[in-house]
């Protein structure tokens, strides 16, 4: 563990790497990605950094594209971040937008015509996500009504007023959808975890720019979602998938949602201005952070996932698993003083820069298995495979430090 004395100048090291790392993230992205012929930002790109130009464009990535953006302008004003969000916010309207049945498409091919027209909560809190720090650049009202307008419709369509929660995917025209996944590894059930957390987030930064008292009503419910349903207090783990009567229907554990949510259910209550409900996740957030400390292996990577019935540890270190953990641990830190956090923060920078950034071709793989061998056939660039974990993950970490 760290002397208190000693930390200074670990932790002003550890602000100038990441701060070098953003930029690197942010250049990748700026000159790999953008499709100049079709719009907006290639569907896929693989660790050869192939573009694969027919691959189907992802709501979500450009969502998260359009976040990153916009949230490293925030921090840095610079010219060049605001452009690329700008672009990534004119295709989602041009393109992502459903101008009959409203909300968004999961995806696009690869020329911006819709594609799987299906309503995933999980994107429309993406985008909500995204405009309101787009707002936050640009002054642009209209990300900001775009965000109301979906923040509405989702309460119109997705909300459970019954048992509260959201319910987690709808056909093109908002009906009920018999397969409910956001990916083929999860459970095909109506309440999930991730997506709750997702528009929690979202929710949080709509907050931000649009303080309604409705809007805080709705996030001080999702906080208790997860206090009464979500998290195992016993364990300190994140339940993931439940019917729409809140029974648990998986005993998987995720380490790496169980730190991100260690400091994103804390960051939503502060947003609000909850004292009572701060003081509860203070308690909770170092709960999850130990509990996802089971996860952590001896080269303070964090493996991806347990199942318990099984025994079995899925012996694989993520990308944006890791991206939480330097948050989630920093968060524990500054919540407990405890250095041991700290020292497990900056141990598991120190294991990314060892295996998960590609110093040859750019950016972060998507991980590694025990052997420290690349995992094979993952994308660089994809829809799942964003800048929104790493880059967000060296802006906390610079501004925490700061």
């Amino acid at each position: 563990m760290l002397p208190q004395p000693e930390i200074a100048p670990i932790l002003n090291i550890y602000k100038d790497e990441v701060t070098t790392e953003l930029h690197n993230i942010l250049n990748y992205w700026m000159q790999y990605t953008p499709d100049y012929e079709n719009g907006g930002y290639y569907g896929k790109i693989d660790h050869q950094n192939t573009v694969h130009i027919y691959a189907p464009k992802g709501c979500v990535m450009h969502a998260r594209i359009l976040w990153s953006f916009s949230a490293a302008y925030n921090y840095e004003a610079k010219g060049s971040y605001l452009l690329h969000a700008k672009r990534a916010f004119n295709y989602i309207l041009n393109h992502f937008i459903d101008p009959l049945c409203g909300g968004v498409y999961w995806t696009v091919a690869y020329n911006g015509e819709p594609l799987d027209t299906k309503k995933q909560v999980y994107a429309n809190a993406f985008v909500i996500y995204a405009m309101a720090e787009y707002y936050r650049a640009s002054a642009n009202n209209v990300a900001k009504e775009t965000a109301i307008e979906l923040y509405r419709l989702l309460i119109a369509k997705s909300y459970d007023s019954e048992l509260t929660g959201y319910f987690e995917a709808f056909t093109r025209e908002w009906k009920p959808i018999g397969d409910l996944r956001l990916s083929v590894k999860d459970a095909n059930e109506k309440k999930t975890m991730n997506t709750h957390l997702h528009v929690l987030e979202a929710y949080a930064n709509l907050y931000r720019i649009w303080p309604d008292r409705e809007l805080k009503v709705q996030i001080t419910n999702l906080l208790y979602n997860f206090l009464d349903h979500i998290i195992n207090l016993k364990t300190g783990h994140l339940g993931l998938f439940f019917n729409e009567l809140w029974d648990l229907k998986s005993d998987t554990i995720s380490y790496g949602h169980d730190i991100e949510a260690a400091w994103l259910l804390l960051e939503a209550a502060e947003v609000i201005e909850d004292k009572v409900l701060a003081s509860q996740l203070k308690l909770v957030g170092i709960k999850m952070a130990d509990a996802a400390l089971e996860g952590m292996d001896e080269d303070f990577g964090l493996w991806y996932e347990y199942e318990p019935s099984q025994k079995h540890l899925i012996r694989q270190k993520h990308w944006w698993v890791q991206s939480e953990a330097m948050v989630g641990f920093f968060n524990a830190w500054q919540i407990t003083g405890d250095t041991r956090y700290a020292d497990i923060s900056v141990n598991n920078w120190n294991f990314v820069k060892e295996h998960i950034l590609d110093k040859k071709s750019g950016e972060w793989v998507w991980g590694i298995y025990a052997d420290n061998a690349l995992m094979p056939g993952q994308d660089k660039v994809g829809i799942w495979k964003c800048p929104y974990h790493n880059s967000r993950a060296c802006i906390e970490i610079i501004k925490r430090i700061s």
